[in-house]
């Protein structure tokens, strides 16, 4: 697949199952996200790798987060599954600095490059992946538990592993809708 075609069929995949990315594979998509754009050389992300062991403790974290928030069972049951989506999940976190030519708002958009970056280099390698974020990525338990501070950000949760399914047509957007010239 090559790159154009990569970027034109994108298309999440929610139904993945192991085995996840390892050794070089996992290597390349973890360097994609490193070359994400990034005004002062900030380096303004760090990626979580969750598999095995680490999908329970992910796990863990949302229903200590959900029992935080004393939900209802189904809430917390919901949150013990959510990590297992997917036999890989990598948090994306913007690591926030102050800096007086860089605002916060264009260090998060870099991490946001840096996880559809990795994606996309899952997808090269043949693997699948879908981003998420909801609730769980702006809790403060989730946070502390990830070790974020001051104002870092969980840009989103990438689930990563084989796709399970048969990608639906990816949908052809009329481009006049949603662009415009000076």
């Amino acid at each position: 697949m090559d790159a154009l075609e990569l970027l034109l069929e994108r298309r999440s995949l929610p139904k993945l199952v192991s085995p996840a990315p390892q050794g070089r594979a996992l290597e390349n998509i973890l360097k994609a996200g490193l070359r994400a754009p990034d005004h002062g050389a900030l380096t303004p992300w760090r990626f979580i790798v969750a598999v095995d062991d680490g999908l329970q403790r992910l796990a863990d974290i949302l229903v200590a987060a959900a029992t935080a928030d004393n939900a209802d069972e189904g809430v917390i049951s919901k949150a013990s599954k959510a990590p297992f989506r997917a036999p890989m999940v990598i948090t994306v976190v913007a690591k926030v600095s102050e800096h007086d030519k860089v605002p916060a708002i264009e260090q998060i958009v870099s991490a946001g490059c840096a996880t559809h970056a990795m994606q996309m280099a899952a997808v090269a390698h043949g693997f699948g992946g879908f981003w998420r974020t909801g609730n769980w990525a702006y809790h403060p338990v989730v946070k502390k538990a990830l070790g974020l501070s001051g104002d870092d950000e969980i840009v989103g949760f990438l689930y990563i592993g084989t796709p399970n399914c048969v990608s639906a047509k990816v949908p052809q957007r009329d481009i006049d809708k949603f662009v415009s010239y000076l």
